[in-house]
């Protein structure tokens, strides 16, 4: 092995370790399907995967057998999301690093580490907006700090009504300011522990209502539209299967939950009202401030194996949002592992096979490539990702929502 790709292979492990520890939310989130991706099905299934959703069924009464048609749903996944970032290092610095752990901690500190964990961090950003928005599920008291478990309870209880599993498989990501009121409002339930001492991963806290909290200053920020109080249905025409209405009155944003008036969320299995009206979060806007058409999601369904409202909304019915108009709010987000999709795709390696490697770590790939600069006796690097990601259960996700932001 040349010393060139001896140093390269260090770079590219050295890469993925650090964005173990940096990437919490990609960490805690589920990749089954990245072999699907990888060399060797990559040119096969091109840059899409098409995932089914769970079938759902409708129970009947009686001795006659009601035969019913599988209406099966699914979901498409995009790999086409290319980042990448780059480093130069000298001749000198190459050559000490190859045999010497020491150069190699200091070539790592002064390059790698800040190099990578910028990288996961747009990365990682993008993700958690993504899947943020696509959550329909929400709790808390907007413009009130969350100092107890009461708001974390709540999210709980939308994740066991959405039927997510019980598993050990639940995180809770929040920022630095939420985190310290919960830490403050609940001095007895932070401590230092074992389990804090070991954790792996950059921004693990504890557990806390039968979920992993996790500190992160990635997660979204939601600002409210600038009259989001007047909007009432302005439809006649609403439809099971409907992700569109009409809507007359105010200005809102993309991301935003509301409800309908007299529209209750139900069970999942059993069909019955919840006393909670259903959420729904907007997925996409068209037409002028007052007369806007909502996209929004999930689906309207009020009869059927799919039935996921009590009733069909009606035209004149309000429509709430949560929070004040032109106001922002911190979206921390509790979560089953299986709520959201990170995919990533084996970029190709070219045949200077010697400057090229790729590694897999935790379903991540990542290629580092490197090529000389003879001018300036220089080598120049880069690590690059090849990824997507999907909401294939954003039911399983839940957003709290506490003070405003200033």
């Amino acid at each position: 092995m040349s010393n060139t790709f001896k140093v390269i292979d260090m770079i590219t492990k050295e890469a993925l370790s650090i964005l173990h520890e940096k990437a919490s939310f990609i960490g805690t989130t589920d990749r089954q399907y990245d072999d699907q991706f990888k060399s060797n099905g990559m040119g096969k299934k091109g840059s899409q995967l098409r995932v089914r959703e769970p079938n759902e069924y409708e129970v009947t009464d009686g001795a006659v057998l009601n035969i019913q048609d599988t209406e099966e749903t699914n979901q498409t996944i995009t790999v086409a999301t290319r980042k990448h970032v780059s480093m130069q290092f000298t001749s000198q610095e190459l050559v000490q690093s190859v045999n010497n752990d020491a150069a190699f901690n200091d070539l790592s500190k002064n390059y790698i580490e800040p190099a990578v964990s910028k990288l996961i961090s747009v990365i990682e950003s993008d993700f958690i907006a993504y899947a943020t928005k696509a959550t329909a599920n929400l709790v808390g008291t907007a413009g009130t700090s969350i100092t107890d478990l009461t708001v974390p309870g709540l999210a709980r209880a939308k994740l066991n009504q959405a039927l997510a599993p019980i598993d050990g498989k639940r995180y809770l990501m929040t920022d630095s300011v939420t985190m310290s009121q919960m830490v403050n409002g609940m001095k007895g339930v932070f401590q230092d522990s074992a389990q804090v001492k070991e954790a792996m991963r950059e921004g693990f806290y504890g557990r806390l209502a039968m979920a992993d909290l996790y500190e992160n200053e990635r997660v979204w920020t939601l600002q409210n539209g600038a009259d989001h109080t007047t909007v009432t249905v302005n439809d006649a025409a609403i439809a099971d299967g409907d992700t569109t209405i009409v809507t007359s009155g105010g200005t809102v944003t993309v991301g935003s939950v509301f409800t309908f008036e007299s529209v209750y969320d139900v069970h999942p299995e059993t069909k019955q009202n919840y006393p909670h009206l259903k959420q729904f979060v907007v997925t996409a806007i068209s037409g002028a401030a007052g007369s806007q058409t909502l996209t929004f999601w999930p689906a309207l369904q009020s009869t059927g194996a799919r039935k996921n409202v009590s009733a069909l909304p009606e035209t004149g019915a309000d429509i709430t949002f949560v929070g004040g108009a032109s106001t922002n709010y911190v979206q921390s987000l509790m979560y089953h592992k299986n709520a959201y999709q990170f995919i990533t795709g084996d970029l190709p390696l070219f045949d200077e096979a010697n400057k090229c490697a790729r590694r897999v770590k935790d379903g991540v790939s990542l290629r580092c490539w490197q090529d000389s600069d003879i001018i300036n006796d220089r080598l120049i690097v880069r690590l690059d990702i090849l990824y997507g990601f999907a909401a294939l259960r954003p039911n399983w996700g839940c957003r709290l929502i506490g003070a405003a932001n200033a």
